[in-house]
């Protein structure tokens, strides 16, 4: 129930983001003041959704839903619980989820802080931002789907990546992807200014405080953190290679029985 609730809520973000892209830069183009109007709190409804399907995607890491191919494939009954959050974002289609929530979250504070500049320019940034949104979101729902059933569900999942299971991997990916996902709006704003035929200019002051405050995100957490990270590496290498290398072969192994691992892969 909560993977069908997750992968509806990404059906009601996706619906969302195409109203995002739509009514906002029509509404600002033709002068229709209820549809500018529209611009943030379709983004906010669809920063809710979104985090909805995130949350529904870690409860079912942390409860081991095997279900869940997603679950299956990349954790196990026997990962502290902090990894097992942590991998939620371990897999192509979890780190995606991860991106998305980064890129509503990022819409979000666009529409919170930019009461000071005029409604139509806000609509077409919102506007644009919301056409990543969409093609984020098309690409997760029919190409790479977190919420994707696994039948039968698997008795004990496989294992996440071992260069994963490391503290510093709990929290690195969110900040890095914060950081990424923040130039979108130095992004939008510019083409938000290409199409209302302002110069970017006239936007400089808002998109050069975005721009500093995502490479300042994006800098620091690479500094602070990759020391760290590679010093954990450094330290285990050698363990690591023997965990990466059971990993691997138990990843890709094509035998549906026991592979000496500890679990079942397909």
């Amino acid at each position: 129930m909560i993977t069908e609730l997750g992968n509806f809520a990404l059906i009601l973000a996706l619906l969302l983001a195409i109203t995002q892209v739509i009514l906002p830069i029509v509404g600002a183009a033709r002068g229709i003041p209820s549809w500018v109007a529209l611009a943030r709190p379709v983004v906010q409804g669809q920063f809710v959704f979104i985090a909805i399907a995130f949350g529904c995607l870690a409860y079912s890491f942390i409860n081991n839903d095997f279900s869940v191919l997603n679950v299956a494939t990349n954790s196990n009954s026997n990962l502290p619980i902090q990894y097992r959050f942590a991998a939620t974002w371990g897999s192509h289609e979890g780190s995606l989820l991860l991106w998305m929530l980064m890129l509503a979250s990022w819409s979000v504070a666009v529409s919170v802080f930019s009461r000071h500049l005029p409604d139509d320019m806000v609509a077409r940034v919102l506007g644009v931002m919301g056409v990543i949104s969409v093609g984020f979101l098309l690409f997760m729902l029919f190409t790479s789907n977190p919420f994707d059933r696994l039948f039968p569900a698997a008795f004990e999942g496989s294992d996440l990546n071992p260069l994963l299971q490391d503290p510093g991997m709990v929290i690195h990916p969110p900040m890095l992807y914060m950081g990424y996902v923040g130039f979108s709006v130095a992004f939008s704003f510019a083409i938000a200014a290409l199409l209302s035929g302002q110069t970017i200019a006239d936007l400089l002051g808002w998109a050069y405080v975005e721009w500093y405050v995502a490479l300042m995100v994006l800098s620091a957490i690479i500094v602070i953190l990759a020391g760290e990270e590679t010093a954990s590496l450094v330290a285990s290498s050698s363990g690591q290679a023997v965990a990466c290398g059971q990993w691997a072969a138990c990843r890709f192994s094509t035998r549906s029985v026991s592979n000496g691992c500890g679990f079942n892969v397909r």
